[in-house]
């Protein structure tokens, strides 16, 4: 069934002016001039085909049309309150579900996950592997990616994109970094991403150039004890992004606040 248009700024005024009989304080409350409420209750009157107010010499009165229609409307603007409340709630529910890679989650992430939930035990999380996770698909809060930037979503870097040498010996190669010894020279090892090839340096497998905060996460683990010196710029970090209604939840802005602040 296709609903009816509601002029809903119209019936704004008109709850206003039938509870003040009055244009002018109505004017008062809704913050406009006395014209702009006569030209709403004109232009609703001339859409529904009815008179809503008469003149008197004590001032306005409503009509039968008006009085048999303002308690269903005003019950209805109540309810609207009570939708926008209950969306409200929702958004600031303690239930928060994250995509992150695999790698960064376990060496970087959780950590300071089970910090804020140690400040905030009402806090539910689901996790969510994957670095491309669809925000509608997968009801995203907030994601983790390891990109050149934000793109058409909210975001902020969670450090300056670095990239450090782990190991040594051979190359180890991964997506991205499949020639870290330039092009047209030999890499023996490849790997599935940042993550692995992080494991197969500790194992003395080779060497590898990974994101810096990502071996900084190790480090912290004493998975690795390299000292992490030389680190480069590089062009991808990781980035925490969410689209704007997301970002905008007072929940995932406290979650952002965390973990850009060394969490």
């Amino acid at each position: 069934m296709k609903r009816t248009h509601l002029p809903l700024n119209a019936l704004r005024v008109f709850d206003a002016a039938a509870r003040h009989l009055s244009f002018t304080r109505a004017a008062d409350e809704l913050a406009v001039t006395p014209a702009a409420v006569g030209q709403q209750i004109r232009a609703l009157e001339d859409l529904l085909g009815v008179v809503l107010f008469r003149r008197t010499t004590k001032g306005l009165e409503l009509t039968d049309e008006a009085s048999a229609g303002l308690e269903a409307l005003r019950a209805g603007f109540l309810q609207f309150e009570e939708a926008v409340q209950a969306m409200q709630a929702g958004q600031s529910s303690h239930v928060y579900t994250i995509a992150a890679p695999r790698d960064f989650l376990a060496s970087w992430l959780a950590p300071r996950l089970a910090s804020f939930r140690a400040a905030n035990p009402e806090v539910r999380l689901a996790l969510v592997d994957g670095d491309g996770a669809d925000f509608t698909e997968a009801n995203l809060d907030l994601a983790v990616r390891w990109t050149e930037g934000p793109g058409d979503l909210e975001g902020v870097a969670l450090a300056t994109p670095m990239r450090v040498t782990v190991g040594k010996g051979d190359w180890i190669g991964w997506p991205g970094d499949a020639a870290p010894g330039g092009d047209g020279a030999e890499v023996p090892i490849h790997v599935g991403d940042a993550g692995q090839a992080l494991s197969a340096a500790a194992a003395g497998m080779g060497r590898a150039r990974v994101p810096l905060l990502l071996a900084q996460g190790w480090r912290d683990l004493q998975l690795i004890d390299d000292d992490l010196a030389g680190a480069e710029p590089c062009r991808r970090g990781y980035w925490l992004v969410a689209p704007t209604p997301q970002w905008r939840q007072k929940k995932v802005r406290a979650l952002v606040a965390h973990l850009t602040d060394g969490g």
